[in-house]
Protein backbone atom coordinates (compact mmCIF):
# COMPACT_ATOMS: atom_id res chain seq x y z
CA UNK A 1 0.00 0.00 0.00
CA UNK A 2 1.60 3.69 -0.95
CA UNK A 3 1.21 6.50 0.90
CA UNK A 4 -1.17 7.77 -2.25
CA UNK A 5 -3.79 5.34 -2.02
CA UNK A 6 -4.17 6.28 1.56
CA UNK A 7 -4.46 10.15 0.55
CA UNK A 8 -7.24 9.52 -2.02
CA UNK A 9 -9.13 7.01 0.27
CA UNK A 10 -9.46 9.97 3.01
CA UNK A 11 -10.33 12.14 0.19
CA UNK A 12 -12.60 9.98 -1.31
CA UNK A 13 -13.81 9.61 2.41
CA UNK A 14 -14.05 13.16 3.39
CA UNK A 15 -16.47 13.64 0.31
CA UNK A 16 -18.88 10.32 1.05
CA UNK A 17 -19.22 10.79 4.19
CA UNK A 18 -17.92 14.03 5.76
CA UNK A 19 -14.92 15.63 6.66
CA UNK A 20 -15.81 16.06 10.39
CA UNK A 21 -15.83 12.32 10.94
CA UNK A 22 -11.82 12.09 10.12
CA UNK A 23 -9.09 12.99 12.23
CA UNK A 24 -5.83 13.11 11.37
CA UNK A 25 -4.07 15.14 14.07
CA UNK A 26 -0.81 13.15 15.27
CA UNK A 27 -1.40 13.48 18.78
CA UNK A 28 -5.05 12.15 18.48
CA UNK A 29 -3.78 9.43 16.18
CA UNK A 30 -0.87 8.20 18.80
CA UNK A 31 -4.10 8.58 21.63
CA UNK A 32 -5.79 5.82 19.33
CA UNK A 33 -2.43 3.51 18.37
CA UNK A 34 -2.18 1.89 21.74
CA UNK A 35 -3.56 -0.34 23.62
CA UNK A 36 -3.24 -1.67 27.67
CA UNK A 37 -0.43 -4.20 27.16
CA UNK A 38 1.76 -1.80 25.90
CA UNK A 39 1.65 -2.36 21.89
CA UNK A 40 1.95 0.97 20.04
CA UNK A 41 0.98 1.07 16.21
CA UNK A 42 1.05 3.52 13.61
CA UNK A 43 -2.05 5.30 11.61
CA UNK A 44 -3.18 8.12 8.94
CA UNK A 45 -6.52 8.35 10.33
CA UNK A 46 -9.18 7.81 12.31
CA UNK A 47 -12.60 7.68 10.99
CA UNK A 48 -15.65 8.22 13.13
CA UNK A 49 -19.02 6.45 11.25
CA UNK A 50 -21.70 7.07 13.01
CA UNK A 51 -24.58 4.93 11.03
CA UNK A 52 -24.54 1.64 8.70
CA UNK A 53 -24.01 3.37 5.59
CA UNK A 54 -20.91 5.07 6.55
CA UNK A 55 -20.01 1.61 7.50
CA UNK A 56 -20.88 0.65 3.99
CA UNK A 57 -18.89 3.61 2.12
CA UNK A 58 -15.68 3.62 4.24
CA UNK A 59 -15.19 -0.47 3.34
CA UNK A 60 -16.07 0.09 -0.01
CA UNK A 61 -13.58 3.05 -0.37
CA UNK A 62 -10.76 0.91 1.45
CA UNK A 63 -11.56 -2.33 -0.92
CA UNK A 64 -10.85 0.46 -3.53
CA UNK A 65 -7.76 1.70 -2.74
CA UNK A 66 -6.43 -1.40 -0.40
CA UNK A 67 -6.05 0.18 2.77
CA UNK A 68 -6.03 -1.35 5.64
CA UNK A 69 -9.32 -0.90 7.95
CA UNK A 70 -8.69 -1.54 12.12
CA UNK A 71 -11.83 -1.66 13.55
CA UNK A 72 -11.57 -0.59 17.00
CA UNK A 73 -14.23 0.02 20.30
CA UNK A 74 -12.40 1.42 22.97
CA UNK A 75 -9.16 -0.16 22.64
CA UNK A 76 -9.23 -1.90 26.00
CA UNK A 77 -7.65 -5.50 24.67
CA UNK A 78 -4.64 -7.29 26.06
CA UNK A 79 -3.00 -9.81 23.13
CA UNK A 80 -2.49 -6.78 20.52
CA UNK A 81 -5.59 -7.37 19.02
CA UNK A 82 -6.61 -3.53 18.50
CA UNK A 83 -3.36 -2.09 17.63
CA UNK A 84 -2.27 -1.71 14.24
CA UNK A 85 0.67 -3.19 13.08
CA UNK A 86 0.81 -1.77 9.34
CA UNK A 87 -0.12 1.86 8.03
CA UNK A 88 -3.88 2.30 7.46
CA UNK A 89 -7.06 3.93 9.50
CA UNK A 90 -8.40 3.08 12.82
CA UNK A 91 -12.39 2.69 12.32
CA UNK A 92 -13.76 3.73 15.82
CA UNK A 93 -17.27 2.74 16.94
CA UNK A 94 -17.50 5.29 19.88
CA UNK A 95 -20.38 7.36 17.78
CA UNK A 96 -22.61 4.15 17.12
CA UNK A 97 -23.73 3.68 20.46
CA UNK A 98 -27.30 3.31 20.54
CA UNK A 99 -29.49 0.72 21.85
CA UNK A 100 -32.11 0.36 19.15
CA UNK A 101 -34.51 -1.62 20.97
CA UNK A 102 -35.16 -3.79 24.28
CA UNK A 103 -37.61 -6.70 24.25
CA UNK A 104 -38.04 -8.47 27.58
CA UNK A 105 -40.60 -10.69 26.21
CA UNK A 106 -38.30 -12.21 23.63
CA UNK A 107 -35.20 -11.45 25.96
CA UNK A 108 -33.32 -9.37 23.38
CA UNK A 109 -31.54 -6.24 23.01
CA UNK A 110 -30.37 -4.68 19.48
CA UNK A 111 -27.42 -2.47 19.88
CA UNK A 112 -24.71 -0.93 17.73
CA UNK A 113 -20.92 -2.09 18.45
CA UNK A 114 -19.91 1.33 20.25
CA UNK A 115 -22.09 1.05 22.83
CA UNK A 116 -20.02 0.59 26.11
CA UNK A 117 -21.71 -2.63 28.43
CA UNK A 118 -21.82 -0.52 31.10
CA UNK A 119 -24.05 1.57 29.74
CA UNK A 120 -26.27 -0.56 28.29
CA UNK A 121 -26.76 -2.49 31.93
CA UNK A 122 -27.72 0.66 33.20
CA UNK A 123 -30.38 0.72 30.81
CA UNK A 124 -31.27 -2.99 31.24
CA UNK A 125 -31.02 -2.22 35.05
CA UNK A 126 -34.51 -0.51 34.14
CA UNK A 127 -36.92 -3.51 33.55
CA UNK A 128 -34.72 -5.78 36.01
CA UNK A 129 -33.07 -7.39 33.40
CA UNK A 130 -28.73 -7.49 32.34
CA UNK A 131 -26.54 -8.41 29.98
CA UNK A 132 -24.43 -10.87 31.56
CA UNK A 133 -21.16 -10.78 29.66
CA UNK A 134 -18.75 -8.59 31.82
CA UNK A 135 -15.12 -8.37 31.42
CA UNK A 136 -12.54 -6.38 33.81
CA UNK A 137 -12.83 -3.55 31.41
CA UNK A 138 -16.74 -3.41 30.98
CA UNK A 139 -16.69 0.18 31.92
CA UNK A 140 -15.08 1.10 28.87
CA UNK A 141 -15.53 -1.59 26.92
CA UNK A 142 -18.07 -2.09 23.97
CA UNK A 143 -20.15 -4.78 22.50
CA UNK A 144 -18.47 -4.64 19.04
CA UNK A 145 -15.37 -4.94 20.89
CA UNK A 146 -16.81 -7.96 22.79
CA UNK A 147 -18.26 -10.08 20.08
CA UNK A 148 -15.04 -9.49 18.23
CA UNK A 149 -12.71 -10.46 21.09
CA UNK A 150 -15.34 -13.69 22.09
CA UNK A 151 -15.18 -11.69 25.66
CA UNK A 152 -15.78 -13.65 28.62
CA UNK A 153 -15.97 -11.84 32.57
CA UNK A 154 -16.80 -12.66 36.12
CA UNK A 155 -19.98 -14.29 35.73
CA UNK A 156 -18.45 -16.73 33.08
CA UNK A 157 -18.38 -19.31 35.65
CA UNK A 158 -22.19 -19.21 34.79
CA UNK A 159 -23.44 -17.44 31.82
CA UNK A 160 -20.40 -18.56 29.54
CA UNK A 161 -18.77 -16.02 26.93
CA UNK A 162 -20.25 -13.86 24.27
CA UNK A 163 -20.81 -16.64 22.00
CA UNK A 164 -23.62 -17.86 24.03
CA UNK A 165 -25.19 -14.29 24.33
CA UNK A 166 -25.41 -13.34 20.47
CA UNK A 167 -28.45 -14.18 18.59
CA UNK A 168 -27.78 -12.54 15.44
CA UNK A 169 -25.63 -9.30 13.81
CA UNK A 170 -25.49 -7.29 10.85
CA UNK A 171 -22.07 -7.16 9.24
CA UNK A 172 -20.63 -5.45 6.06
CA UNK A 173 -17.88 -6.63 4.14
CA UNK A 174 -15.10 -5.31 2.79
CA UNK A 175 -15.80 -5.40 -1.08
CA UNK A 176 -16.98 -2.72 -3.80
CA UNK A 177 -19.95 -1.93 -2.02
CA UNK A 178 -19.72 -2.79 1.51
CA UNK A 179 -22.13 -5.25 1.54
CA UNK A 180 -23.79 -6.11 4.53
CA UNK A 181 -25.43 -9.19 5.77
CA UNK A 182 -27.36 -10.41 8.52
CA UNK A 183 -26.27 -13.23 10.24
CA UNK A 184 -27.93 -15.92 13.11
CA UNK A 185 -31.73 -15.10 14.21
CA UNK A 186 -33.19 -12.66 16.42
CA UNK A 187 -34.31 -15.95 18.20
CA UNK A 188 -32.49 -18.02 20.53
CA UNK A 189 -33.40 -21.29 18.48
CA UNK A 190 -32.01 -20.84 14.67
CA UNK A 191 -30.71 -23.68 12.24
CA UNK A 192 -30.60 -21.97 9.11
CA UNK A 193 -27.48 -23.49 7.47
CA UNK A 194 -23.74 -23.09 8.90
CA UNK A 195 -23.65 -20.35 12.00
CA UNK A 196 -21.61 -17.88 10.27
CA UNK A 197 -22.71 -15.73 13.01
CA UNK A 198 -20.75 -17.79 15.65
CA UNK A 199 -17.71 -17.24 13.11
CA UNK A 200 -17.60 -13.66 13.29
CA UNK A 201 -17.60 -13.59 17.01
CA UNK A 202 -14.12 -13.90 18.73
CA UNK A 203 -12.96 -12.92 14.73
CA UNK A 204 -10.66 -10.09 16.21
CA UNK A 205 -12.45 -8.21 13.57
CA UNK A 206 -10.21 -9.93 10.10
CA UNK A 207 -13.15 -11.38 8.47
CA UNK A 208 -16.36 -7.73 8.79
CA UNK A 209 -17.26 -5.40 10.71
CA UNK A 210 -20.15 -5.46 12.83
CA UNK A 211 -22.94 -3.21 12.48
CA UNK A 212 -25.65 -3.75 14.54
CA UNK A 213 -25.89 -6.57 17.10
CA UNK A 214 -28.81 -8.79 18.61
CA UNK A 215 -28.39 -9.97 22.05
CA UNK A 216 -29.76 -11.76 24.33
CA UNK A 217 -30.51 -10.50 27.91
CA UNK A 218 -31.47 -11.89 31.21
CA UNK A 219 -33.28 -11.55 33.93
CA UNK A 220 -31.24 -10.14 37.28
CA UNK A 221 -31.20 -12.29 39.96
CA UNK A 222 -33.46 -12.07 42.93
CA UNK A 223 -30.89 -12.31 45.01
CA UNK A 224 -26.88 -12.94 44.86
CA UNK A 225 -24.84 -13.90 48.45
CA UNK A 226 -21.52 -13.02 47.58
CA UNK A 227 -18.82 -13.95 50.24
CA UNK A 228 -14.95 -12.86 50.11
CA UNK A 229 -12.68 -15.54 51.98
CA UNK A 230 -8.26 -15.13 53.09
CA UNK A 231 -6.36 -18.24 52.91
CA UNK A 232 -2.98 -18.28 54.41
CA UNK A 233 -2.28 -21.53 52.03
CA UNK A 234 -3.06 -21.31 48.53
CA UNK A 235 -3.96 -25.40 48.45
CA UNK A 236 -6.76 -24.36 51.08
CA UNK A 237 -8.33 -21.73 48.63
CA UNK A 238 -8.21 -24.38 46.06
CA UNK A 239 -9.62 -26.96 47.83
CA UNK A 240 -12.79 -25.42 49.31
CA UNK A 241 -13.45 -24.64 45.34
CA UNK A 242 -13.10 -27.82 44.52
CA UNK A 243 -15.67 -28.94 47.52
CA UNK A 244 -17.99 -26.24 46.46
CA UNK A 245 -18.27 -27.67 42.74
CA UNK A 246 -18.50 -31.37 43.54
CA UNK A 247 -21.30 -30.37 45.55
CA UNK A 248 -23.60 -29.51 42.86
CA UNK A 249 -23.25 -25.41 43.48
CA UNK A 250 -22.83 -23.54 40.37
CA UNK A 251 -21.37 -20.11 41.08
CA UNK A 252 -23.08 -17.27 39.79
CA UNK A 253 -18.83 -15.52 40.28
CA UNK A 254 -16.01 -17.24 41.59
CA UNK A 255 -12.79 -15.16 41.22
CA UNK A 256 -9.19 -15.76 42.96
CA UNK A 257 -6.14 -13.82 43.50
CA UNK A 258 -3.05 -14.99 45.15
CA UNK A 259 -1.37 -13.01 47.97
CA UNK A 260 1.29 -11.27 46.23
CA UNK A 261 -1.47 -9.84 43.73
CA UNK A 262 -3.90 -9.14 47.13
CA UNK A 263 -0.81 -7.06 48.94
CA UNK A 264 -0.40 -5.09 45.89
CA UNK A 265 -4.35 -4.59 44.70
CA UNK A 266 -5.11 -3.45 48.07
CA UNK A 267 -2.88 -0.77 48.46
CA UNK A 268 -4.49 2.87 47.57
CA UNK A 269 -7.87 1.52 47.38
CA UNK A 270 -10.86 2.49 50.44
CA UNK A 271 -11.53 -0.69 52.01
CA UNK A 272 -12.25 -1.20 55.92
CA UNK A 273 -10.95 -4.61 56.33
CA UNK A 274 -6.86 -6.01 56.34
CA UNK A 275 -6.48 -8.03 53.37
CA UNK A 276 -3.95 -10.69 54.14
CA UNK A 277 -3.58 -13.61 52.02
CA UNK A 278 -5.08 -15.46 48.64
CA UNK A 279 -8.18 -14.31 48.03
CA UNK A 280 -11.33 -16.19 47.03
CA UNK A 281 -14.58 -14.40 45.47
CA UNK A 282 -17.97 -16.56 45.13
CA UNK A 283 -21.04 -15.33 44.76
CA UNK A 284 -24.39 -17.58 44.31
CA UNK A 285 -27.42 -16.36 42.85
CA UNK A 286 -30.60 -17.46 44.95
CA UNK A 287 -33.93 -16.26 46.59
CA UNK A 288 -34.23 -14.17 49.19
CA UNK A 289 -35.39 -17.01 51.61
CA UNK A 290 -32.68 -19.20 51.18
CA UNK A 291 -30.01 -16.06 51.27
CA UNK A 292 -29.10 -16.87 54.93
CA UNK A 293 -28.50 -20.39 54.31
CA UNK A 294 -26.69 -19.93 51.42
CA UNK A 295 -24.36 -17.38 53.47
CA UNK A 296 -23.64 -20.11 56.30
CA UNK A 297 -22.95 -22.75 53.69
CA UNK A 298 -20.48 -20.29 52.38
CA UNK A 299 -18.80 -19.56 55.80
CA UNK A 300 -18.59 -22.99 57.03
CA UNK A 301 -17.05 -23.86 53.99
CA UNK A 302 -14.03 -21.55 54.28
CA UNK A 303 -13.91 -21.93 57.96
CA UNK A 304 -13.41 -25.94 57.36
CA UNK A 305 -10.60 -25.07 54.73
CA UNK A 306 -8.84 -22.50 57.43
CA UNK A 307 -9.79 -19.20 55.59
CA UNK A 308 -8.39 -16.34 57.94
CA UNK A 309 -10.91 -13.79 57.10
CA UNK A 310 -14.56 -14.26 55.60
CA UNK A 311 -16.58 -11.39 54.78
CA UNK A 312 -20.46 -12.13 53.87
CA UNK A 313 -22.78 -10.34 52.18
CA UNK A 314 -26.52 -11.19 51.84
CA UNK A 315 -27.12 -9.02 48.47
CA UNK A 316 -25.39 -6.52 45.95
CA UNK A 317 -25.90 -3.71 47.85
CA UNK A 318 -24.40 -5.13 50.98
CA UNK A 319 -21.48 -6.43 48.83
CA UNK A 320 -20.56 -3.07 47.40
CA UNK A 321 -20.76 -0.77 50.56
CA UNK A 322 -18.37 -3.31 52.49
CA UNK A 323 -16.29 -3.58 48.88
CA UNK A 324 -15.74 -6.86 48.25
CA UNK A 325 -15.43 -6.91 44.72
CA UNK A 326 -12.80 -3.49 45.00
CA UNK A 327 -9.44 -5.36 45.19
CA UNK A 328 -10.78 -8.11 42.38
CA UNK A 329 -11.26 -5.40 39.87
CA UNK A 330 -8.02 -3.36 40.87
CA UNK A 331 -6.38 -6.21 39.14
CA UNK A 332 -4.95 -5.01 36.24
CA UNK A 333 -4.04 -1.83 38.21
CA UNK A 334 -1.92 -3.91 40.65
CA UNK A 335 -0.13 -5.57 38.07
CA UNK A 336 1.27 -2.58 36.13
CA UNK A 337 1.41 -1.02 39.75
CA UNK A 338 4.16 -3.94 40.57
CA UNK A 339 6.05 -2.54 37.15
CA UNK A 340 6.83 0.41 38.74
CA UNK A 341 7.57 -0.73 41.44
CA UNK A 342 10.03 -3.14 40.11
CA UNK A 343 11.35 -0.21 37.54
CA UNK A 344 10.67 2.67 38.48
CA UNK A 345 8.32 5.81 36.57
CA UNK A 346 9.73 6.64 33.40
CA UNK A 347 10.27 3.36 31.87
CA UNK A 348 8.95 2.26 29.01
CA UNK A 349 6.74 -1.19 30.52
CA UNK A 350 4.50 -3.75 28.85
CA UNK A 351 2.39 -6.14 30.25
CA UNK A 352 2.33 -9.98 29.52
CA UNK A 353 -1.30 -11.00 30.50
CA UNK A 354 -2.01 -14.83 30.37
CA UNK A 355 -5.12 -15.88 29.59
CA UNK A 356 -4.77 -19.46 29.73
CA UNK A 357 -7.88 -22.03 30.25
CA UNK A 358 -8.12 -25.56 32.02
CA UNK A 359 -10.50 -27.88 33.32
CA UNK A 360 -11.80 -26.93 36.29
CA UNK A 361 -10.76 -29.97 37.81
CA UNK A 362 -7.49 -29.17 37.05
CA UNK A 363 -7.58 -25.41 38.26
CA UNK A 364 -5.17 -26.52 41.22
CA UNK A 365 -2.56 -28.52 39.64
CA UNK A 366 -2.16 -25.32 36.76
CA UNK A 367 -1.86 -22.24 39.53
CA UNK A 368 0.75 -24.67 41.34
CA UNK A 369 2.28 -25.60 37.62
CA UNK A 370 2.48 -21.98 36.57
CA UNK A 371 4.25 -20.58 39.84
CA UNK A 372 6.85 -23.43 39.67
CA UNK A 373 7.86 -22.12 36.25
CA UNK A 374 7.75 -18.62 37.25
CA UNK A 375 10.12 -19.12 40.35
CA UNK A 376 12.60 -21.21 37.63
CA UNK A 377 12.62 -18.12 36.10
CA UNK A 378 13.02 -15.89 38.96
CA UNK A 379 10.23 -13.32 37.61
CA UNK A 380 7.74 -11.92 40.08
CA UNK A 381 4.55 -13.41 38.44
CA UNK A 382 1.02 -11.99 39.83
CA UNK A 383 -1.54 -14.94 39.08
CA UNK A 384 -5.25 -13.73 39.60
CA UNK A 385 -8.09 -15.11 37.48
CA UNK A 386 -11.87 -16.97 36.64
CA UNK A 387 -11.64 -20.02 38.55
CA UNK A 388 -15.15 -20.63 38.18
CA UNK A 389 -14.27 -21.52 34.72
CA UNK A 390 -10.61 -22.62 35.03
CA UNK A 391 -9.22 -19.08 33.46
CA UNK A 392 -6.35 -17.79 34.82
CA UNK A 393 -4.39 -15.35 34.06
CA UNK A 394 -0.47 -15.12 35.37
CA UNK A 395 1.08 -12.11 34.88
CA UNK A 396 4.50 -10.03 34.25
CA UNK A 397 5.53 -6.28 33.78
CA UNK A 398 8.79 -5.88 32.30
CA UNK A 399 10.75 -2.78 30.91
CA UNK A 400 10.87 -3.52 27.06
CA UNK A 401 14.20 -1.73 26.64
CA UNK A 402 15.60 -4.66 28.72
CA UNK A 403 16.16 -7.41 26.08
CA UNK A 404 17.50 -9.94 28.57
CA UNK A 405 14.09 -9.62 30.68
CA UNK A 406 11.88 -9.45 27.35
CA UNK A 407 13.46 -13.20 25.81
CA UNK A 408 12.91 -14.51 29.50
CA UNK A 409 9.60 -13.31 29.66
CA UNK A 410 8.77 -14.50 25.96
CA UNK A 411 10.06 -17.67 26.93
CA UNK A 412 7.72 -18.17 29.85
CA UNK A 413 4.65 -17.25 28.55
CA UNK A 414 5.20 -20.03 25.99
CA UNK A 415 5.72 -22.46 28.70
CA UNK A 416 2.76 -20.93 30.64
CA UNK A 417 0.90 -21.84 27.50
CA UNK A 418 2.31 -25.43 27.24
CA UNK A 419 1.22 -26.00 30.72
CA UNK A 420 -2.15 -25.16 29.89
CA UNK A 421 -2.26 -27.45 26.91
CA UNK A 422 -0.67 -30.11 28.83
CA UNK A 423 -3.92 -30.62 31.01
CA UNK A 424 -6.10 -30.51 27.96
CA UNK A 425 -6.90 -26.52 27.94
CA UNK A 426 -6.62 -23.79 25.62
CA UNK A 427 -3.72 -20.80 25.34
CA UNK A 428 -6.56 -18.13 25.58
CA UNK A 429 -9.99 -18.54 26.98
CA UNK A 430 -11.05 -14.69 26.21
CA UNK A 431 -8.48 -12.07 25.40
CA UNK A 432 -8.23 -13.30 22.23
CA UNK A 433 -4.84 -14.25 19.87
CA UNK A 434 -4.34 -10.93 18.63
CA UNK A 435 -0.37 -10.23 17.98
CA UNK A 436 1.05 -12.02 21.53
CA UNK A 437 -0.41 -15.40 20.94
CA UNK A 438 0.63 -16.05 17.29
CA UNK A 439 2.96 -18.55 17.68
CA UNK A 440 0.59 -20.07 20.30
CA UNK A 441 -2.07 -20.69 17.99
CA UNK A 442 -0.07 -22.30 15.91
CA UNK A 443 1.41 -24.78 19.35
CA UNK A 444 -2.29 -25.36 20.22
CA UNK A 445 -3.27 -26.97 16.96
CA UNK A 446 -0.19 -29.01 16.70
CA UNK A 447 -0.59 -30.72 20.31
CA UNK A 448 -4.05 -31.50 19.33
CA UNK A 449 -2.82 -32.63 15.49
CA UNK A 450 -5.51 -30.12 14.01
CA UNK A 451 -2.77 -28.45 11.81
CA UNK A 452 -5.06 -28.17 8.88
CA UNK A 453 -7.36 -25.81 11.03
CA UNK A 454 -5.08 -23.01 10.50
CA UNK A 455 -5.10 -23.57 7.11
CA UNK A 456 -8.81 -23.33 6.74
CA UNK A 457 -8.84 -20.35 8.87
CA UNK A 458 -6.87 -18.71 6.07
CA UNK A 459 -9.14 -20.10 3.50
CA UNK A 460 -12.40 -18.40 5.37
CA UNK A 461 -10.11 -15.53 6.04
CA UNK A 462 -9.65 -15.21 1.98
CA UNK A 463 -13.21 -15.51 1.15
CA UNK A 464 -14.49 -12.80 3.74
CA UNK A 465 -11.53 -10.43 3.36
CA UNK A 466 -10.09 -11.13 -0.30
CA UNK A 467 -7.23 -8.02 -0.30
CA UNK A 468 -6.72 -9.13 3.47
CA UNK A 469 -7.16 -5.60 4.72
CA UNK A 470 -9.23 -6.19 7.72
CA UNK A 471 -6.88 -6.04 11.10
CA UNK A 472 -4.16 -7.24 9.00
CA UNK A 473 -1.14 -9.32 10.76
CA UNK A 474 -3.47 -10.40 13.51
CA UNK A 475 -5.09 -14.07 14.79
CA UNK A 476 -3.12 -16.05 11.42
Amino acid sequence: MVQKNIEDFINEINGSIGKNKIITDDLILKLYSKEPSGLVGKISAVIFPENKDDISKILSSAYKYEVNIYPQGSSSSLSGNAVPLKDGVIVSFERMNRIKEVNTTDNIAIVEPGIRIDELNLFLEKSNYMFPIDPASQSVATIGGAINNGAGGLKGAKYGTMKDWVNGMEIALPDENGTRLFLGCMTVKCRKGYDLARLIIGSEGTLALVTEAVLRITPIPESIVTSLALFDNLDDLLDSFIEMKTSGIQPYIAEFMDNKTVEIASKGIDINFDANGNMLLLSIDTTKESSERMKKYLENLFKKHNANKIITSLNQQEAEELGLFKIRRNLFAAQVSMGYSLYGNGKKLQVFIEDIVVPPSKIKLAINKVREVSENYGLPVTIGGHIGDGNIHPSVVYDITDENMKNKVVSWYKDVMKIALDLNGSISAEHGIGLLKKDGLIMEMNHYNSLKEINIMKSIKSLFDPKGILNPGKVL
